[in-house]
């Protein structure tokens, strides 16, 4: 596909800065734009990684304009640049409506309007299907299940019986909704498995990443709220109450029962030790070790997690200890020399 320069400006409602009839054959980002596309500088800072690039045009919002390259000034540029990618590399649309031969559907179960069920899925008991879900190949959804409409599950998903999602939610590849939770109790010397009678209950706008799990409650649900986004690699514990709108990054987790308010977010590889809560708007840093509550608005970083004015002190007093260790040893030769100057004068006193 080739479009001008100026189609792309008209197609995004943006204000054109240069030669409108360049021919326009792709977009990318900065590191990867070939000669001919469009790619996309959302600051100022990124000037000399734009001057070194070999697109053809770069979209930019209000605030910035680049010298020695056709551009087109937006007001989103990450939207704009959306669906200028989009208008290259669209979307495969799944045209199919229906169940594959080779799905396992069972006669109890009940889809709703044009449902799409891909080769070798499987579909137990009771479970209700609602408009429009994708469920694709290898899926299983064991006995029970609730599925909202407009829903996807990718390959190789799977739902435990019971499970629960609301409208809109995308399941990705390998991610288990609903196994048991890690519980334990020791009798005779051996480990026997507690109770496991609860389900996963996900809220509507709920994206679950690849490999990621959400265990089911001891007798009632694990709930993670609407518009909850969560990475791939995350473990939820059972019990746990995820609020609306976290976004839970790559290899967090979760210990049981512990509850979280709205617009929380997690690092990369936080964990969080069982039964506390963590108030809204919370932000956590990478690694960090949460022990204990964290309060609304707050920011924690560090092991033991800690507030991040705390944690940034400690830190610049670590970097401290060497000079300190120096002073220290100074001080102990000092130290060493007035008790030998004063046993010297004992000693002659005495004499």
């Amino acid at each position: 596909m080739v479009v001008s320069l100026a189609d792309v400006a008209r197609m995004v409602d943006g204000q054109l800065q240069g030669d409108g009839s360049i021919p326009i054959t792709g977009a990318d980002i900065i590191r990867d734009a070939r000669p001919g596309y469009i790619t996309f500088a959302d600051n100022s800072r990124l000037a000399g990684r734009l001057a070194a690039c070999r697109a053809a045009a770069v979209l930019t919002p209000p605030d910035y304009r680049p010298e020695g390259i056709p551009f087109v000034v937006v007001s989103n540029v990450q939207e704009a640049f959306t669906r200028v990618v989009a208008l290259f590399r669209p979307p495969q649309q799944d045209d199919r409506v229906g169940v594959a031969a080779t799905a396992v559907v069972s006669p109890k179960a009940r889809l709703g309007r044009n449902v799409v069920v891909h080769a070798n899925a499987v579909i137990g008991d009771d479970v209700i299907v609602g408009d429009r879900t994708v469920i694709h190949s290898g899926v299983q959804i064991m006995a029970r299940c609730r599925l909202g409409e407009d829903c996807v599950l990718f390959p190789n998903a799977v739902l435990y019986e019971n499970t629960v999602l609301g409208s809109r939610t995308l399941i990705h590849a390998g991610a288990v909704i609903g196994a048991y939770g890690f519980g334990y109790t020791t009798v005779g010397g051996q480990h026997r498995l507690c109770t496991q009678l609860g389900y996963v209950e996900l809220g509507d706008d709920v994206e679950i990443g690849a490999c990621s799990t959400v265990d089911r409650g001891t007798y009632g649900a694990t709930v993670v709220g609407d518009g909850t986004k969560i990475d791939n690699h995350v473990m939820i514990a059972h019990n746990c109450r995820i609020g609306r709108h976290n976004v839970i990054c790559s290899q967090v987790g979760v210990a049981g029962s512990t509850t979280t308010g709205d617009y929380v977010v997690m690092a990369g590889q936080v964990g969080i030790r069982d039964h506390v809560h963590i108030g809204e708007r919370v932000t956590i840093g990478a690694k960090a070790g949460v022990m204990n509550d964290i309060p609304d608005g707050a920011t924690y970083v560090g092991i033991p997690a800690t507030p991040e004015r705390q944690q940034l002190l400690m830190l610049a007093a670590l970097q401290k200890l060497p000079e300190l260790k120096k002073q220290l040893r100074t001080l102990q030769h000092t130290v060493t020399q007035l008790e030998q100057a004063a046993g010297s004068l004992t000693q002659q006193e005495a004499a």
